[in-house]
């Protein structure tokens, strides 16, 4: 399975970045695909998460109504558009995807740098 993300970058407070991660290489159909992120010194927190099916989505309290996250199923590709960019949103985002309830695989990250 390779995922490819895409989008991060240097912004300033209050301005808005998109992610992408499309996956590819799997014979199954990929089930849950989220966001993860890890500022420096801090441990990985999950941002955001959406199901296959109904497009069920899960939102980290801090980020919730600011960082919709967005599925195109026949791309295989997940979107998370961040608006209102905080200092403290500055991290490596990283893509998962579950392909089964036991089995996931992880992007290589991308940088989101925001500067105040």
């Amino acid at each position: 399975v390779q995922l490819v993300e895409s989008g991060g970058g240097l912004v300033q407070a209050g301005d808005s970045l998109r992610l992408s991660c499309a996956a590819s290489g799997s014979t199954f159909s990929f089930n849950s695909m989220g966001w993860h992120r890890q500022a420096p010194g801090n441990e990985l927190e999950v941002v955001a998460f959406i199901t296959s099916d109904v497009g069920h989505s899960n939102y980290a309290d801090s980020v919730k109504c600011r960082f919709p996250i967005s599925r195109d199923n026949a791309k295989n590709t997940i979107y998370l558009q961040m608006n209102a960019l905080k200092p403290e949103g500055t991290a490596v985002y990283y893509c998962e995807v579950w392909i089964t309830p036991h089995e996931s695989y992880w992007g290589q990250g991308t940088q989101v740098t925001v500067s105040s």
